[in-house]
């Protein structure tokens, strides 16, 4: 399962993952759109957007529409990629169980 990527398997990610990468390359988000859509704080999804932005999964851009700050996000190429490599290593596991099962043992599947 090497091609398990550790960042975007968790669940919150692996669903901003998801829901960025719907989008054309070169549309974006705000982040209460965001927020609103998966149903988790400010804080949490603030947490897992810096972590995926640190592994270059998203890009972050902050800008002001009127006298509000708005911060809007989007995937990037790369996040893209990755994304696209975990989902492929989630179908294989999906597609193979008894591979998977066979590991653990007959008493253990």
């Amino acid at each position: 399962m090497s091609d398990i990527d550790a960042v975007i398997h968790q669940p919150v990610r692996l669903r901003i993952m998801a829901s960025l990468v719907t989008l054309d390359a070169t549309e974006q988000v705000d982040f209460t759109y965001l927020r609103d859509l998966l149903e988790v704080t400010d804080g949490n999804l603030g947490a897992h957007l810096r972590k995926l932005e640190d592994a270059g999964y998203i890009g972050v851009k902050k800008a002001f529409v009127g006298r509000k700050p708005r911060t809007y996000v989007r995937a990037t190429a790369k996040g893209r990629s990755a994304f696209e490599n975990h989902v492929d290593a989630l179908q294989r596991i999906l597609r193979a169980p008894g591979e998977a099962t066979s590991e653990l043992g007959p008493d253990r599947a």
